[in-house]
């Protein structure tokens, strides 16, 4: 079942970057390099055979069907992703929000305390970091039933404004053909060797605060690149944030539309045609 259930209500952003996580790794599958990720999520246009609705449909959170994957905003940069087959995966897994379920894997990135764990639930099956501390990349290459889980390393800044190497993660799932790239806590724009090892990116979930992570014009300019027809922002802190963001991206032809519900269903025969971006209501501590 998808749930949306915000654990806390703790608004704080830290102000140091993370430590090292008490977690091994060594139980973690070690990914095929980048590049081998596009072999999943291929360069294909988002087509039906018959005329789609304008976006996803919103159907009962209860259900997700076959050829279908549930996402739901729980807040800040935590989405929940369900599988038709009962896989779930909590994004950017932290303390302060996390779904009210206990999922079974777990993504998290080094920028903040609100992006990763100290203290993740001991029920979760697969911790994934999306760093190391050696500064080395991380590589994921890992099947959890009908999911599929890769990344692609992406550099952050320092509070000097130094560069941290391969601190941070693009998460892309993959599930009922259908590929979400969740950008974490991006810092800069994408290389045409990034884009390639990414592949065919169906949904992105992109930080759009405009200052901590990518500035607005960067961040529009990754989006246009990786021609996604569909957009969910997160990370954004505030309405006004929001609407900056949405007001830059309006003048790109993107349609934008606000939903009620957090939650939606995705299905490849109901990916809009035209790009469009769709606004989940969360908390935005």
């Amino acid at each position: 079942m998808i749930r949306s259930i915000v654990a806390s209500t703790a608004h704080a952003l830290a102000t140091g970057l993370a430590l090292a996580l008490a977690m091994p790794l060594a139980a973690l599958p070690v990914a095929t390099p980048a590049a081998a990720q596009a072999d999943r999520c291929p360069k294909l246009v988002a087509k039906s055979p018959f005329i789609a609705p304008p976006g996803p449909r919103i159907v009962p959170a209860a259900y997700v069907g076959e050829r279908q994957v549930g996402l739901t905003y729980i807040g800040h940069s935590t989405f929940l992703i369900e599988t038709a087959g009962g896989v779930t995966v909590a994004t950017d897994y932290n303390d302060y929000v996390r779904p009210s379920v206990v999922p079974r894997v777990a993504t998290m990135n080094r920028a903040h305390s609100t992006h990763y764990s100290l203290n993740p639930d001991p029920g979760i099956e697969y911790v994934l970091k999306g760093w190391r501390e050696d500064r080395d990349p991380v590589r994921y290459d890992l099947d959890v039933g009908d999911l599929w889980i890769g990344n692609l390393p992406t550099n952050i800044r320092d509070y000097q404004g130094g560069t941290i190497r391969n601190g941070n993660s693009i998460f892309v799932f993959r599930a009922a053909d259908i590929c979400i790239a969740h950008l974490g806590h991006l810092h800069h724009t994408l290389t045409e060797e990034d884009l390639g090892a990414l592949g065919r990116i169906d949904v992105v979930l992109a930080p759009v605060d405009g200052s901590y992570t990518l500035d607005v014009d960067g961040m529009v300019e990754v989006l246009k690149a990786l021609e996604a027809p569909l957009v969910i922002p997160m990370h954004y802190f505030n309405e006004g944030t929001l609407n900056r963001f949405l007001d830059r991206f309006a003048s790109s032809q993107y349609t934008i539309e606000r939903r009620e519900s957090p939650e939606l269903v995705l299905s490849r025969e109901t990916l809009p045609m035209k790009p469009t971006v769709i606004v989940l209501p969360g908390s935005l501590y």
